[in-house]
């Protein structure tokens, strides 16, 4: 594996794959890397010759407040990780390299719509640091496709948004979730854990797999909702939101029957994020419903 930290660098191995007719796969990733992040290799090593990864803890999409300092750096091995997995190219910029005028006078991407609500509601600024270093990844690296982990639901609605928008020739690939044994979607701040904390935290994943059941029944969306929000403060969680919405994270109505269940909420130091998609029953009322609306 190559691992390069300048963009002259990177453009010019990049160039030779290119000449050669090559196809390039781009799984970007902050780093602390876990069998999620190997989960992105392996899906863009069966779609392209050639597989990019990305290292970089970007400090746009951190608010005031947030874990930017404390976000673990793990280089060595990651590095090692994804040389085992088959990565062909590693870019690991410098926040200088990309952002060479500070953040205050970046240009910035902002997808509407999608990236408002949810993590974009209680993260403000999130979404358009997401969009501003992925584009920037994008231009940098110029993928045939790219591939995003299906954990970061909104996160993967907004680049799929944005490439749409912006007419961008890349093919996104949303890979599935991966988990612990006892359910807990892998995650880098599941390390912020404490034992005690651990043991709890697979009660997000139990939370929405009982919500799906029950909505898939026919339950009604207000009530389970209210149920499966009382259910995670109970389990010693503080709840962010838990929202019901259709695939596009627009609202549902009785129309709707392709949804997806959206949670994320904190236990101690770490903000726990999860989603599971469902089909709701023609019979669902969510006319009444103001808690599976978009958060304005």
């Amino acid at each position: 594996m190559r691992t390069l930290r300048d963009i002259s660098d990177l453009r010019d191995a990049l160039s030779e794959y290119r000449q050669r007719g090559q196809r390039i796969a781009l799984a970007p990733t902050m780093g602390n890397l876990h069998a999620g992040h190997l989960a992105l290799i392996e899906t863009a090593r069966q779609h392209a010759d050639v597989v990019v990864s990305s290292l970089f803890v970007n400090p746009m999409q951190f608010g005031p407040g947030e874990d930017l300092d404390a976000y673990p750096r793990t280089f060595e091995a990651d590095q090692q990780a994804l040389t085992d997995a088959g990565c062909d190219v590693l870019f690991a910029p410098t926040t200088q390299t990309l952002y060479p005028r500070g953040l205050d006078h970046q240009t910035c991407v902002h997808v509407p719509d999608v990236s408002e609500g949810l993590c974009g509601g209680d993260r403000p600024g999130h979404f358009d640091g997401v969009a501003t270093v992925v584009t920037m990844l994008f231009n940098l690296v110029q993928p045939d496709i790219a591939c995003f982990g299906e954990k970061d639901y909104q996160q993967l609605a907004v680049i799929r948004k944005m490439v749409a928008d912006l007419h961008m020739p890349i093919e996104i690939v949303g890979v599935p979730i991966v988990r612990h044994e006892d359910g807990l979607a892998l995650s880098s701040r599941n390390g912020y854990l404490s034992a005690e904390e651990r043991a709890k935290a697979p009660a997000l994943y139990r939370t929405l797999k009982t919500l799906r059941d029950a909505l898939e029944k026919g339950e009604n969306p207000h009530k389970a909702l209210q149920q499966g929000r009382q259910a995670l403060y109970d389990a010693g969680f503080e709840p962010d939101y838990l929202e019901l919405r259709d695939r596009t994270l627009g609202p549902v109505d009785t129309a709707t029957r392709d949804a997806v269940l959206l949670a994320a909420a904190k236990l101690g130091r770490a903000r726990l994020i999860d989603n599971l998609t469902l089909t709701l029953p023609a019979a669902t009322d969510t006319s009444a419903d103001a808690d599976s609306a978009p958060a304005q």
